[in-house]
C-alpha cells in the first residue's frame, strides 16, 4: 500500500459532500439516493460485483459492454470507484481492446468478474465465452487475474482456472459466471455455471488461480446462473438468478437463495426444498415488483460501515431497455438496495424490491473514522507503546486510543489490520473493556471481557497475518459478535466469535498491538437498525361467487367463453379436466385455446388449484397449465406450473406488443408439486391507473409463496381464466378443481 495523493483524498471528501455527507458533529440529515446508481456515466453496467479497496474506496466491475448509447464498442470489464456506494466515477476498463488471455479465441468477451482480496494482491475471475479449445464459439472457460490494486495493471493467468467443458449433449457446457469463497477453514472455493450444465462448485489451489479435486453441482441445469455466495451466522447462502437475463421490457429475471451448513450444500430454501432437484427451490431474495425495474438479477454483495448488507445487482428500466435500438444490447444499470436478514433468509428492502424513489443511503461517513491520509496523529491518543503514521497507514505497538467516542448504544466499529504477533481494538475502559485481538502466534481470534469472560475462535489454515484483514465487531446490548474476514467485506467470513459481555461497553475505541502492526480504515459507527418483519404479503377479502366456479356440474357455465374452442375439455367428477394441448401463446404460435370470464372491478384475487402429473427429471416440453390475465394473444400475462427441459417450474410469463413485435420473458415463483395452487392478484396504482398483478404459488393451499410482479396500462381491460397448452406427448391432462376470485385485501 504506498502513500495516498491528496488528489484522492479530495475527491474522497468531494464525493462526500455531493452525497450529502457532513461531518458527524452536525447531526446531518440522512444522506439519500436513486437508482440507478451508476446513471453518471454509463447507461448500462450489467452482471455488477462491488469491492472495498485497501485504499478505503468502493470498487465496482461489470460485464464487457458498450457504457453509452452510441458507443457500440465494448468495455473489457469497466470499472468505477466511489467513496459512498452511490455516486460512482468511471476509472477506466481492467483490460484494453486487444488484451485477452493466451487460451482466448479473438473476438472472445469477458463477462461478469467476480473480484476478491487474496492474500495480498487483488484476484479477478471472469467468463472467457470462446477459446481456442475447439471451434465452437460457446466453448466457455473461467479465467483469472491478478493485480497489487483494485484498478490493476492486471495479468492475465496462463491457464484457465476452469477449462471449457464438453457437454454430454453435445457443445461444451456452459462455464460462466464466477463467484469466489473462502470458508473459515481456509478453503477457496469458486462456484460458476448457468442453464446448459447447472451451477457447480469446485475448490482452489492456494493462490486461488487452479481448480483441484472434483466439482459437484449445486443447483440444477435449466433454472439457475449468476452465483454468490456470502456465509451469515453459520450458514452458507448461495444466490442465484432465475429465468432470462435479457428479454428487454418482459425480463423476469430474478434471484433466488438457498441456504447449507456446507459451502458444497446441499443447498434449500425456506421450504426445505432443494435447489439441485428437478423440481427446485428457492427463496425470492429480489424479483420485478411492479415499478419501472424489470430483470432484477444477477448479484453482488457488500457491507457499509454500520455492519448494514446491500445487494448490488442488475436491472432494466422496462420504458428503456435496449442501447441504441429495439432488440440489441439489454440496457442493465447497476442498482444498489438494503438487503435484510428476516428469519435469517435475505430479502431485499424487506420484501419490497427494487427501488426507484429515493433511498436512504449506506453509512460511509461515521463518528469515529481514519483512512491515515496525514502525517499526524490527529484524533488518536497515544496510552503505550510507539505509534506513527506510515505510507498511509498506523503503524506501532501498545494502544492507542480514538479521541472522539462511538455513539450511545448498539455500535459497529471495524480496521484493516496486518500484524506480527496479536494486534485488534478494545472497547470501553477499565471495567467494562472487552478487547477482540488476532492471536497470530496462538491461531486464534480471541473475545476478551477480563475476569474470564472469554470466546475465541481458530484462525484458517494458511492464515497469513502480514496480509491485510478486515476485523469488525459489533455490540447489541451485551452481545458481542467478532467477525474476521478478508477487506473486500463481500459475505466472507475467516472466523467468528460471539461474548455475553457481563456490562455495557463505554462507547470509546483503542486499537492494540503486541508486536508490529498496521492498521488503516478505522471507522466506528452506530450499528444498522435490523429489520425484523418483510413486508405485508397479497391477502385475500370476502369471496365473489358471481366470478368464481367450483365445476360442480357436467357442463361449463356460460359465464366463460373461449378463444378457439377445445372440445376435448369435459366438466366432472368436481374439476375442469384439460389434456394438454401442443400449441402455444408465445409470438406468432397463436393456437392454443383460452378459457375466459370477465374479471371485477377494484382490487382482487383470483385463485385455482390445478393437478398436473409432469413427472420429474425427464424432458417434456413445454406442458403446462395455470391461470392467465388475457387482452389478446400478443398481450397477457401466465401463472402456470410448467416443465422446462428436466425441470419442473412455476413460470409467470407476460407478452405485450414490442417495436412492431412480441417481447416475452417470465419470472418464477415457487416450486410445483402435482397438485399446485396458483393466485393472481390484482391491484391499481392509484398515481398512474397501471394494473399490477403479482403472482403466488403454494403446494397446500395454506402457505403461500409471493412472486414478481407484471403490469398491464391503465384504461386496458384484461379478462381471467385458464390454460393448458405446451405439447401434447406424453399425453397428461390438468384437472381444475375450481377457479375462484375474491376481493383483495
Amino acid at each position: 500500500m504506498g502513500t495516498r495523493r491528496s488528489a484522492a483524498t479530495l475527491a474522497g471528501l468531494t464525493a462526500l459532500i455531493l452525497a450529502g455527507g457532513t461531518p458527524a458533529s452536525a447531526a446531518p440529515e440522512p444522506a439519500r439516493y436513486r437508482n440507478p446508481v451508476t446513471a453518471s456515466f454509463s447507461d448500462t453496467f450489467a452482471d455488477p460485483v462491488v469491492i472495498r479497496g485497501q485504499d478505503g474506496w468502493w470498487y465496482a466491475y461489470a460485464t464487457s459492454d458498450p457504457l453509452r448509447e452510441g458507443e457500440k464498442t465494448p468495455h473489457r470489464v469497466p470499472t468505477a470507484r466511489s467513496a459512498d456506494l452511490t455516486n460512482w466515477t468511471y476509472v477506466g476498463d481492467a483490460f484494453s481492446a486487444d488484451q485477452l488471455p493466451p487460451y482466448a479465441a479473438p473476438g472472445a468477451a469477458l463477462w461478469a468478474p467476480d473480484v476478491r482480496y487474496i492474500d495480498g494482491r487483488y484476484v479477478m475471475y471472469f467468463t472467457v465465452t470462446d477459446t481456442t479449445v475447439s471451434d465452437d464459439t460457446f466453448d466457455t472457460a473461467i479465467g483469472a487475474a491478478t493485480a497489487p490494486t483494485p484498478t490493476g495493471p492486471w495479468t492475465f493467468a496462463p491457464e484457465p482456472v476452469v477449462a471449457p467443458r464438453p457437454g454430454s449433449g453435445g457443445g461444451y457446457l456452459w462455464t460462466i459466471d464466477p463467484a469466489h469463497l473462502t470458508d473459515v477453514d481456509g478453503t477457496q472455493y469458486l462456484y460458476y455455471g448457468s442453464y446448459y450444465g447447472g451451477i457447480s462448485v469446485t475448490t482452489l489451489s492456494a493462490d486461488g488461480l487452479h481448480a483441484t479435486g472434483g466439482a459437484n453441482m449445486v443447483a440444477i441445469d435449466n433454472k439457475f446462473e449468476g452465483s454468490y455466495v456470502v456465509r451469515h451466522d453459520g450458514w452458507y447462502y448461495l444466490f442465484a438468478s432465475t429465468a432470462n437475463c435479457c428479454a428487454g421490457p418482459t425480463t423476469g429475471y430474478s434471484v433466488s437463495v438457498g441456504r447449507s451448513r456446507s459451502p458444497r450444500g446441499p443447498f434449500v430454501d425456506k421450504l426445505g426444498q432443494r435447489l439441485d432437484v428437478s423440481r427446485a427451490g428457492g427463496t425470492l431474495v429480489v424479483a420485478p415488483n411492479g415499478n419501472k425495474w424489470v430483470g432484477t438479477g444477477h448479484n453482488g454483495f457488500v457491507s457499509d460501515l454500520s455492519g448494514q448488507d446491500w445487494l448490488a445487482y442488475h436491472a432494466i428500466d422496462r420504458a428503456d431497455p435496449y442501447l441504441d435500438e429495439p432488440f440489441g444490447i439489454n440496457e442493465r444499470p447497476m442498482l444498489l438496495d438494503r438487503l435484510d436478514w428476516v428469519d435469517g433468509w435475505p430479502t431485499v428492502r424487506a420484501g419490497a424490491w427494487a427501488s426507484e424513489d429515493p433511498q436512504p443511503a449506506p453509512v460511509t461517513a461515521t463518528p469515529v473514522q481514519d483512512r491515515f491520509d496525514t502525517a499526524d496523529l490527529s484524533g488518536w491518543r497515544r496510552q503505550n507503546g510507539t505509534w506513527r503514521v506510515q505510507d498511509g497507514h498506523l503503524t506501532g505497538t501498545g494502544t492507542v486510543r480514538a479521541t472522539r467516542r462511538l455513539p450511545d448504544g448498539d455500535v459497529h466499529v471495524q480496521t484493516d489490520v496486518r500484524l506480527t504477533g496479536a494486534a485488534g481494538l478494545a472497547l470501553g475502559e477499565r471495567r467494562d473493556r472487552v478487547e477482540v485481538r488476532i492471536d497470530a502466534a496462538a491461531g486464534r481470534l480471541v473475545a476478551d471481557a477480563g475476569a474470564g469472560v472469554r470466546a475465541s475462535a481458530p484462525l484458517p489454515a494458511g492464515f497469513d497475518a502480514r496480509h491485510w484483514h478486515n476485523l469488525a465487531v459489533e455490540v447489541r446490548g451485551r452481545q458481542l459478535t467478532a467477525v474476521l474476514r478478508p477487506t473486500t467485506l463481500s459475505g466472507e467470513q475467516l472466523a467468528t466469535v460471539r461474548l455475553r459481555l457481563p456490562d455495557p461497553v463505554d462507547p470509546s475505541l483503542s486499537l492494540l498491538s503486541r508486536g508490529r502492526a498496521d492498521f488503516d480504515n478505522v471507522s466506528g459507527a452506530r450499528a444498522y437498525r435490523s429489520v425484523s418483519r418483510t413486508v405485508p404479503a397479497p391477502r385475500v377479502g370476502s369471496a365473489l361467487p358471481a366470478y368464481s366456479d367450483d365445476f360442480t356440474g357436467s357442463t361449463l357455465s356460460p359465464a366463460w367463453t373461449w378463444v378457439r374452442p377445445d372440445p376435448a375439455v369435459t366438466v366432472g367428477g368436481g374439476a375442469l379436466n384439460w389434456p394438454v394441448q401442443s400449441a402455444d401463446l408465445t409470438g406468432a404460435s397463436n393456437t392454443a385455446s383460452v378459457l375466459l370470464r370477465d374479471a371485477p372491478q377494484g382490487d382482487y384475487v383470483v385463485e385455482t388449484k390445478v393437478t398436473l402429473d409432469l413427472g420429474e427429471d425427464t424432458v417434456r416440453n413445454y406442458q403446462q397449465a395455470g391461470l392467465i390475465a388475457y387482452v389478446n394473444d400478443d398481450d397477457f400475462a401466465r401463472l402456470s406450473q410448467v416443465a422446462i427441459w428436466n425441470t419442473r417450474q412455476i413460470e409467470y410469463g407476460r407478452e405485450i406488443p414490442y417495436a412492431g413485435q412480441t417481447s416475452y420473458g417470465g419470472t418464477i415463483v415457487g416450486t410445483p408439486a402435482r397438485t399446485t395452487w396458483l393466485r393472481l392478484a390484482r391491484t391499481v396504482d392509484p398515481a398512474t391507473g397501471e394494473q399490477r398483478f403479482r403472482a403466488g404459488s403454494s403446494q397446500d393451499g395454506r402457505t403461500w409463496i409471493w412472486g414478481g410482479v407484471w403490469t398491464f396500462p391503465a384504461g386496458s381491460s384484461p379478462r381471467i381464466g385458464l390454460v393448458a397448452h405446451g405439447g401434447a406427448e406424453p399425453p397428461v391432462t390438468a384437472a381444475f378443481d375450481y377457479f375462484r376470485v375474491y376481493a383483495g385485501h
